[in-house]
């Protein structure tokens, strides 16, 4: 997969347009919807996006507690993510969510006799394999033994072939370990990793969706797993800097306008309804969570509707922690031997003047979504005290939770039949969002590159010409 990134973008107001004008409505305002609209408007189509909420951004936003600006849960992406880089530079904001140079990422171990213990994950300037070799030749929290396995593994899973359905219906936790993984080697690195990016243990997830991540991440280019993310809060970024991209090209955007209905009209022209007014359109994207698509879809616009709601929901929690003083030096860590996952400072975006801001990003936590604030301050004060000894003289000046219980799809084995492509059997209805067959787990790039696949099936039915500077999705896979 190229990290080349395409940098042209449209003048102010979209394109010229041509040939006779065509409407489209995007039902909902995440970032699958928002790249959707931008898409359709730079080929000239008359475009409304529908919100329900009173903002952009879907579950990738920010709020107001306090003096702090809070995003909801810590998002980062790969430089692999290339849809995700596009869609950022297509709304001017690549400067403000900057990748790392090179991958490194500190791992801490609170399990050792010996007491805490520090390790790394980072990638040298080598060709694939090579680029993580010495790393893993060095990384402490695992046994010479599972470090050769890992090796192994990692060839093995190399040669994997995506495009296999079988792949779909096998789990991962049960391929790792039919490829010598120790318990050890899943928590200290694959779970470390996958958990992360698929919100699912090893067990619970797909063999494709898992290969795919490791393959596009640590295998395919030496940059690939470079993380990037914001230094501003995501409201910036997924609501401001994204309403401006869209005004300038013309799309009309109205939020607090929840959609009820979607249907056909006598003359192919399709009518959506809000809670105060009546949309018509040649071409209606559905850019909305699964179970919302499944209420709103017309008869006969799937062929197995009932699919939509057998798609699994994933939950990640987010707990947030605000200190009199730093006791976090790096820009984050992930963490083994723990309850606490991987742990971000936010204090410089959220705004905060003295003190430091921590956000621990607990994903899969399906045990732990509906505990009360002070069960979960009572289990991770501690355990960040283990994790880090500057909090040990710390005051806490702040906790406080975020919970997102349908974060994601879930991951499952055999989730992929269930996933719909964008066309539908309703001629000019598409589907769009992280969930939909894009081929990615629950992403930001897999919701990029859903708008982007909607719309191009769009403008193939409307006639329209592909706008040249559009992310190419079929290219870059």
């Amino acid at each position: 997969m190229s990290d080349a990134t395409p940098s042209a973008r449209p003048p102010a107001g979209g394109p010229a347009r041509s040939g006779a004008a065509r409407d489209a409505v995007v039902v909902g305002g995440g970032l699958a919807g928002v790249t959707a609209a931008l898409a359709l408007a730079d080929a000239g189509v008359r475009v409304t996006l529908l919100e329900g909420r009173p903002r952009l951004g879907g579950l990738a936003f920010s709020f107001r507690r306090g003096e702090l600006t809070v995003d909801n849960g810590q998002h980062v992406y790969l430089r692999c993510c290339t849809a995700y880089r596009w869609f950022l530079d297509r709304i001017g904001g690549t400067d403000l969510a900057p990748l790392q140079r090179r991958l490194d990422v500190p791992v801490v171990d609170v399990t050792r006799p010996e007491g805490r213990r520090l390790g790394r994950l980072r990638r040298d300037p080598l060709p694939v394999p090579l680029h993580l070799g010495r790393s893993l030749a060095a990384y402490p929290h695992l046994s010479l033994a599972d470090r050769a396995r890992v090796g192994r593994a990692a060839l093995a899973l190399k040669g994997l072939d995506l495009a296999d359905p079988a792949l779909d219906e096998r789990d991962f936790g049960g391929w790792l370990a039919a490829h010598g993984q120790s318990p050890r080697a899943v928590a200290a690195l694959w779970d470390l990793v996958g958990v992360a990016t698929l919100n699912a243990v090893a067990g619970d997830a797909s063999l494709a969706l898992a290969a795919m991540v490791f393959k596009t991440g640590l295998l395919s280019e030496p940059g690939a797993a470079d993380i990037g993310w914001a230094s501003v809060p995501l409201g910036e970024l997924h609501d401001a800097l994204a309403r401006r991209a869209l005004d300038a090209a013309g799309v009309c955007v109205r939020t607090r306008a929840r959609v009820t209905s979607v249907s056909r009209a006598d003359d192919g022209r399709w009518d959506v309804r809000t809670t105060g007014e009546s949309v018509e359109a040649d071409a209606v994207v559905l850019a909305v969570p699964q179970r919302e698509t499944h209420d709103l879809l017309p008869d006969g616009a799937l062929d197995h509707p009932g699919r939509l709601l057998e798609i699994g929901v994933a939950p990640i929690l987010n707990v947030h922690v605000v200190y009199d003083r730093k006791v976090l030096a790096t820009p984050f860590l992930a963490a083994l031997g723990t309850p606490v996952q991987w742990v971000f400072d936010r204090t410089e975006a959220s705004g905060l003047r003295a003190g430091q801001y921590l956000a621990l990003s607990q994903s899969a936590a399906h045990d732990e979504i509906d505990a009360p604030v002070a069960a979960l301050r009572a289990r991770y004060l501690p355990e960040l005290r283990r994790l880090l000894p500057l909090t040990r003289g710390a005051e806490v000046k702040d906790f406080f939770v975020t919970r997102e219980r349908t974060a994601t799809f879930a991951p499952a084995p055999g989730v992929g039949r269930l996933r719909p492509g964008a066309r539908t059997k309703a001629p000019g209805l598409y589907l769009a969002g992280a969930w939909t067959a894009t081929g990615w787990p629950a992403t930001m790039e897999s919701a990029v590159r859903s708008g982007i696949g909607a719309a191009d099936a769009a403008l193939r039915a409307l006639g329209r010409p592909r706008p040249r500077h559009l992310f190419d999705v079929e290219e870059a896979a």
